[in-house]
């Protein structure tokens, strides 16, 4: 049976992996060097390599035993727009890009699997290794799923895991059904006209309107839908005029939504376009309002039953029955692993990444992935695995 001592014989290797993927970031669809590195590496391994899904994606191939059973494992490669404030060795050697979210982390625990697995194929059936690009917020899962990645790659089933600060480093946690929220921007271009700011009896203020327009919006979760459901609607950009002494006839507001419903999805979309037309018409102003304008939404993020309770059996296998949290609370963010989980069974998990103390948060550029849980990460693929697709299975 896996466990981290099983595996510790490559942390030294998968260290070295991600912190030479953590000091060169590339970020959505530009994973070129990335994604040659894990080509190269599951070569080496002996693995069967498809490259170029999804525009920078990679998908590893390994097969043991008789068996028709076939399953997917998924990590992300990509990482962030933020520039890192770290200051040790590794740090990010590409200005204004860094790996905030433990995505190299992610890449370097499914390669150890892979190598793992391609020693000690204590397994019947094939294994698909894809890594993903472009997960922040440009859906590469779902390119990679029109280009073919499941026609491609037939898996019965498909599973993700994320590292998640303040979870106790090296534990898991995990459910069925909703673990990250759907997610919609959403853009709402306010139309006035322009005048002297010392006469705005003579224009129609944009900039009033969208005020109002902002307090009525947060409305739609304590006043439309039902307290039971949990929603997000948050303004997060505003973008208006350019000198202190006129009113503009423009503002532009950009937000995102998230929530666990499809029916809330579209019940909170409609109540966004009825606001801003009515709060607008009540100013005299128009406002045009669209729906993820540049990227596409997520859906909610939705284990099976059946497949968790498989994901729930290898973490258990690997970190015991007190260190697997079975009543996770959904997080609010949201992954593009959604799409992958739309169109086969499946499950993801988070893997603890530790406490977030001095800025550890994902996202921050403070951020670095905890080395402990490469061989963790490791085990827990390797065993799930193996529980899938267990010597005589069917």
């Amino acid at each position: 049976m896996p466990n981290t001592l099983s595996l510790s014989y490559l942390h030294t290797a998968m260290r070295e992996w991600r912190r030479h993927l953590h000091q060169y970031p590339e970020t959505a669809f530009e994973e070129t060097q990335t994604a040659q590195f894990v080509a190269d590496k599951l070569r080496e391994f002996g693995l069967q390599v498809h490259q170029g899904l999804g525009r920078t994606g990679v998908v590893g191939t390994l097969s043991a035993g008789t068996s028709g059973k076939k399953i997917a494992l998924r990590a992300d490669m990509d990482a962030l727009f933020i520039q890192e404030h770290n200051d040790f060795a590794h740090k990010s050697r590409h200005d204004g890009k860094m790996h905030a979210c433990g995505h190299d982390g992610h890449t370097a625990m499914l390669l150890g699997a892979a190598c793992h697995l391609a020693r000690q194929p204590n397994f019947d059936g094939t294994v698909y290794f894809i890594f993903q690009p472009a997960e922040e917020g440009r859906a590469g899962a779902k390119e990679m799923i029109q280009d073919g990645l499941f026609e491609l790659f037939p898996a019965d089933c498909v599973f993700g895991m994320h590292n998640f600060p303040d979870i106790p480093a090296g534990q898991f946690a995990v459910k069925a059904g909703a673990m990250m929220a759907a997610f919609d921007c959403f853009e709402i271009t306010i139309q006035g006209q322009a005048t002297h700011a010392a006469m705005p009896h003579l224009g129609n203020d944009a900039i009033v309107a969208a005020a109002q327009l902002i307090m009525a919006l947060q409305t739609i979760v304590s006043r439309s839908l039902n307290p039971a459901d949990p929603a997000v609607v948050s303004i997060t950009q505003i973008h208006a005029g350019n000198t202190w002494n006129a009113i503009p006839d423009t503002v532009l507001l950009r937000g995102t939504v998230r929530c666990f419903k499809p029916a809330l999805q579209s019940q909170i979309a409609e109540q966004i376009r009825h606001l801003s037309a009515t709060v607008c018409a009540a100013f005299n102003v128009s406002a045009k309002v669209l729906f993820n304008p540049e990227n596409p939404g997520y859906p909610v993020t939705w284990n099976s039953e059946a497949e968790t309770a498989q994901a729930l059996q290898a973490a258990i296998a690997v970190a015991g029955v007190t260190g697997v949290d079975t009543q996770p609370i959904p997080s609010m963010g949201s992954e593009d692993f959604a799409f992958m989980l739309q169109e086969k069974p499946g499950c993801y998990l988070w893997i603890g990444n530790g406490p977030s103390a001095n800025s550890c948060l994902l996202h921050n550029p403070h951020y670095d992935f905890n080395d402990e849980l490469l061989p963790i990460g490791a085990a827990y693929w390797v065993q799930l695995v193996e529980t899938v697709c267990h010597l005589n299975a069917a």
